[in-house]
């Protein structure tokens, strides 16, 4: 049995300089595109690299998407950020930045590495969301803010033995979609960053600590009213020094 598995899963060989080859050919080639100004081409590469979700039959299609959707969201929102790049130097960081994800970040699976996995995700397809549809109509930006809240927080609650990841998820989504539908009334940005993308990271962060410092059984009472304080004290401010005139969309 150790031996198929390893033949299924192998680290070391052809197979895995052909696998760490791809995750360095890729982001070279998105970057090639993004220079020839074919945005669809490179955004078609990155749902591409994922063609495995559909090599199955069609009723596992959702749950390979879920789980899958962290890196799609990683990957898009790259691609946004090279297009939206003013120099050909920060498309090339961009660049690096996607084959590091690909190579050191994304095969990682302990916890503390899925739950950066989690929360980069939701941070950089929130970001890329608010900067390239800003503009739209608050029910899409909503539904967007939704889906990436979800599938952020069921990809964070996949290390954790959660019996109720799913219903967590869906509140999550909720909360944060109920706060999108206020705040993309007064969408505001720090450079290239929503409010609303700041919000959303200072509560997950903290939220995903607590929840993970109870799951380890390292939560006291201490350090859950000290974290609990350090959140709302930096949520107040970021909501008080705020510029709320002229920001209507």
């Amino acid at each position: 049995m150790k031996q198929v598995i390893k033949k299924l899963k192998p680290k070391k060989g052809v197979a895995h300089v052909l696998h760490i080859g791809f995750n360095i050919v890729l982001p070279a080639l998105i970057y090639i595109f993004i220079r020839i100004d074919i945005v669809p081409l490179a955004l078609a590469l990155v749902l591409m690299s994922k063609w495995r979700m559909f090599a199955v039959k069609p009723r596992h299609w959702p749950a390979n998407i879920r789980a899958n959707g962290i890196d799609l969201l990683v990957g898009v929102s790259i691609v946004i950020f090279m297009a939206n790049s003013g120099t050909q130097l920060w498309q090339l960081i961009w660049a690096g930045v996607y084959a590091l994800w690909l190579l050191f970040i994304k095969p990682r699976s302990d916890v503390i590495s899925v739950s950066a996995q989690a929360l980069i995700g939701q941070f950089a397809g929130l970001t890329a969301l608010l900067l390239s549809f800003g503009g739209a109509p608050s029910v899409w930006l909503v539904v967007g803010v939704w889906a990436i809240a979800y599938v952020s927080a069921r990809h964070f609650l996949t290390s954790f033995d959660e019996p109720l990841s799913r219903l967590f998820a869906h509140i999550w989504a909720f909360n944060e979609a109920a706060l999108a539908w206020i705040l993309t009334h007064w969408l505001l940005f720090y450079g290239a960053i929503a409010q609303l993308t700041l919000l959303i990271s200072i509560i997950g962060f903290s939220l995903a600590t607590l929840y993970y410092l109870d799951e380890t059984d390292k939560l006291s009472a201490f350090y859950r009213r000290q974290i609990i304080f350090i959140m709302l004290t930096i949520v107040t401010i970021v909501i008080l020094l705020a510029d709320w005139q002229d920001k209507t969309i």
